[in-house]
């Protein structure tokens, strides 16, 4: 048994988040990785290129959602928390009756980015035989299995993730003092600094997370 990961896209309106692209079309919107459970339906994601209450304006009457609500905000990044209607068939719901677990989601204007992975190959063939049952159009751009030597810490990194550390790192972002700034670093991967920030940040989050849970409690 080989744990396997999959890249995959949606147009922007087959999903309920899309819909903000349509009175927003300039926004960017990234779903907080969770794994899913029966009960929880990734509820929590961000936004950049936009104010809240333009956000909560534009999901007001899509039917896949019941409420959504400001969390918290780290620059012109806005934390959003998203209470899905349980009977909207979509991605999400797909993800969560499947043994898959999201590791990234980017929507645009133009499409949604998702990146899973399963424990086997066969997993993500369920989901996408349960996508094409619900006449979800989804669009395979990537797969390639785990392999044995691959570390839990780089499990934990998306692909983004893990380039922007890199380059960072490479670049003496992480020097004191810094040899390089978040803008530079953005100008070589072609992202915002904004963007930079995000994966930077969320990325450091991941690795620290893998890390610490392996080590044990200091006895008293």
């Amino acid at each position: 048994m080989m744990a396997t990961e999959a890249s995959f896209t949606v147009p922007s309106d087959e999903f309920p988040l899309g819909t903000v692209f349509e009175q927003l079309p300039d926004v960017s919107v990234e779903l907080e990785r969770i794994i899913p459970a029966r009960d929880v339906v990734i509820p929590y994601f961000w936004v950049r290129g936009t104010a809240v209450d333009d956000v909560k304006e534009a999901f007001s009457e899509h039917p896949g959602v019941n409420k959504i609500q400001f969390i918290d905000s780290v620059e012109d990044e806005y934390l959003l928390r998203v209470e899905w209607a349980v009977d909207y068939d979509d991605v999400l719901t797909t993800l969560t009756e499947t043994q898959v677990a999201l590791i990234e989601a980017l929507g645009t204007n133009e499409q949604w980015t998702f990146d899973i992975r399963g424990d086997t190959r066969g997993d993500l063939a369920d989901f996408q035989s349960r996508c094409r049952e619900m006449g979800i159009p989804i669009t395979l751009t990537g797969l390639r299995a785990l392999t044995p030597v691959e570390t839990a810490t780089e499990a934990a990194l998306t692909d983004t993730q893990q380039e922007a550390l890199v380059l960072a790192y490479d670049l003496g972002y992480f020097e004191s003092p810094r040899e390089v700034t978040m803008e530079e670093i953005g100008d070589e991967l072609g992202i915002t600094e904004q963007a930079v920030a995000s994966r930077l940040r969320r990325g450091i989050k991941h690795i620290l997370g893998s890390t610490l849970s392996d080590v044990s409690a200091p006895s008293r």
